[in-house]
């Protein structure tokens, strides 16, 4: 169609993995992990094409076992992002180039298609960006000291103001019992980039904030870049060991036995 931006949903996945051996190609359910992340994927009406971008060619056959698109990178990238630039070389060398790559977890196996969308569509719609990315409100689960869960604060404009493992804003009248003005946010670990953006971002070192926080995301910040920030109630997260992918195999089980 004339006057299309191409948005591309590129899912990183390698085989290795310390706290859970092989966990892309985990099929106690029937289908690998990474084949379920392909399959919410492709329910975001923002994306023309979902790639797997695998480091391993066990990986490639499985995704295209099941129908789907995957390409072999290279096995030495430092991060997805890394990975998903190569993509983004490969892809046009092919004469299918795109201008938004959008970044999605190889974990996530039950992801809302409805967040692909709002990073997709916000950066769509915020030329001043590079970068979209999700923050979610915490729930009551959800313990906001726990460095692994990255905090966010924004501007008034949407912008992303900050990243950290350490709990942002700090609630100074806290012990008094009153409530921050400003909504604390978990941010959510999904990426839409500009092309251009994306080759100059991994063409960067490592930045001294993005190595303190080990957060990518403040590499873009420390360069004077912008992310913009869709706010959307998240309710999937990332499997990162056996224990959390049994939790989800079980409530795979639930739906699946709901729907007979």
């Amino acid at each position: 169609m004339s006057g299309h931006t191409r948005v591309v949903g590129v899912i990183p996945a390698r085989l290795a993995s310390s706290r859970f051996p092989e966990k892309v190609l985990a099929n106690a359910t029937g289908t690998p992990l990474v084949v379920h992340v392909l399959e919410q994927a492709r329910k975001a009406r923002a994306l023309d094409e979902v790639v797997v971008a695998a480091d391993h060619p066990r990986i490639v056959e499985v995704v295209e076992r099941a129908g789907g698109r995957a390409i072999l990178t290279r096995t030495d990238h430092p991060n997805g992002t890394s990975r998903l630039a190569e993509v983004a070389d490969q892809l046009r060398l092919l004469g299918e180039p795109a201008e938004i790559f959008v970044n999605v977890q190889g974990d996530e196996p039950e992801i809302e298609p409805e967040i692909i969308d709002a990073a997709t569509e916000l950066l769509l719609a915020s030329p001043w960006a590079d970068v979209a990315t999700i923050a979610t409100p915490w729930s009551p689960s959800e313990d906001p000291q726990n460095p692994n869960l990255v905090k966010v604060v924004l501007g008034a404009d949407g912008r992303a103001l900050y990243f950290s493992r350490a709990p942002i804003p700090f609630h100074r009248d806290a012990s008094l019992g009153g409530k921050p003005r400003a909504t604390p946010l978990r941010h959510v670990g999904l990426y839409a980039y500009r092309t251009a953006f994306l080759q100059q971002f991994v063409a960067w070192p490592p930045s001294p904030l993005e190595e303190t926080e080990s957060l990518e995301q403040l590499r873009v910040l420390e360069h004077g870049h912008q992310i913009a920030v869709a706010v959307r109630t998240v309710e999937s997260q990332g499997i990162d060991t056996p224990e959390q992918y049994a939790v989800f195999v079980e409530r795979y089980a639930a739906r699946a036995s709901a729907r007979v």
